[in-house]
């Protein structure tokens, strides 16, 4: 174990963080932290796993830990055509709905909480079916979409239709008219293929707690749109009890359902889909049972250290897998609002913030770079001198 001051010749850094978002991806914290650590320490032995926790990030963590980058023309959220992409590696796939559904394909200032819809990330997974995939992990988050996954289901083989026998329109408003759902003509491989969906959210798809109460408004839903979305959902799901069983009602009721606009929802009762959190599951992933066991000191982290951190975020996880080992966590952020003794549960020795370098944020993001190297020189002489 490293301890402050403490002369560590052979000390062995991992560096497993995960992006600062919006500034830095998890590859360029990693390259940041690494440069400034040699500033000090050019003999140090470094090794970088970016790691991600199924949000927008994930197949750029899978790529850095050796995966094949794959891209493909999908439909983005508002209907228009965009490049999307998974990653592959011996038969397993890393998709990310955020590639083709998320966000991030927004125009800026431009949202579409009722019509926003899933169908591209369907193409992507019919994609990795395509490219021979046998697992497929199914990493969720950072959505810009509410309409339970059935956008998704429908590109796979689902039909949505309303009382005139045509397919509803897209996005969770659409499920509004919903009369009728038809699963049998989902993509036969899904049966043969183990999905497993990685979320760090484990909300029920409705209610006050569910997809559209809690993320909607992120998504740019007013009040009246929140409303319209639940009930929209709760419909989507009574209809899906109607075709399939109890199964639909008791699978809306359980964690994750609500991940991602309820996209958790559509992979557990139509792709059969396991429920892992995300962090979890990229961790087997990428490989960082080898790499921590290579490791002295490790140092993690993400764009904002707080409460949502401790639950099931990245830096939470690499901790908790570091501390199994006795093996020191020391974290890096752009903004801490964890006291010391929430980080020493979690298992973080130290937090350095770019916010105790800079304090303007609007500056700290837009020098995120170099100020990372710095903090780096500072975590390379408080440990590894």
């Amino acid at each position: 174990m490293v301890t402050d001051g403490a002369a560590t010749e052979a000390a062995r850094v991992l560096i497993a963080a995960d992006k600062f978002k919006g500034s830095l991806t998890a590859v360029q914290v990693a390259e940041r932290v690494t440069a400034g650590l040699r500033r000090i320490v050019p003999e140090a032995a470094v090794e970088t796993l970016p790691v991600a926790d199924g949000g927008d990030g994930t197949v750029a963590a899978a790529v850095a830990a050796g995966f094949e980058r794959r891209e493909v023309r999908v439909t983005g959220p508002l209907g228009d055509e965009l490049t999307a992409a998974f990653a592959l590696r011996d038969g397993t796939a890393v998709v990310e709905m955020a590639e083709a559904s998320g966000l991030q394909c927004l125009p800026d200032g431009v949202f579409a909480p009722l019509t926003a819809t899933t169908y591209g990330s369907g193409e992507l997974l019919r994609a990795a079916l395509d490219a021979g995939a046998r697992v497929i992990v199914f990493g969720v988050g950072g959505s810009a979409t509410t309409d339970g996954g059935a956008g998704m289901l429908a590109a796979l083989g689902a039909r949505f239709l309303d009382a005139a026998g045509q397919p509803v329109g897209p996005g969770g408003g659409g499920l509004r008219d919903l009369a009728t759902a038809d699963l049998s003509g989902l993509d036969e491989r899904l049966a043969r293929t183990e999905i497993v969906l990685a979320s760090d959210v484990d909300n029920p798809l409705t209610g006050p707690k569910g997809a559209p109460a809690v993320y909607g408004p992120q998504k740019g839903a007013s009040p009246e749109d929140v409303a319209t979305l639940d009930a929209a959902l709760a419909h989507y799901a009574t209809v899906l009890e109607a075709a399939i069983g109890s199964r639909a009602a008791d699978l809306a009721l359980s964690p994750g359902a609500g991940a991602a606009g309820g996209i958790g929802y559509g992979a557990l009762v139509g792709l059969g889909a396991g429920f892992r959190p995300g962090i979890e599951v990229m961790l087997d992933v990428l490989g960082f049972a080898d790499a921590l066991s290579r490791a002295t000191l490790v140092i993690t982290g993400e764009g904002s250290l707080d409460e949502q951190t401790l639950h099931g975020k990245a830096p939470a996880g690499v901790a908790a897998a570091a501390r199994a080992r006795h093996i020191e966590v020391i974290a890096v952020c752009g903004r801490l609002t964890l006291p010391p003794e929430a980080l020493g549960r979690a298992g973080i020795r130290r937090a350095y913030a770019l916010s105790g370098l800079e304090p303007d944020p609007a500056v700290s993001m837009a020098q995120a770079g170099p100020l990372l190297e710095r903090l780096a020189t500072e975590i390379a002489r408080d440990f590894l001198l």
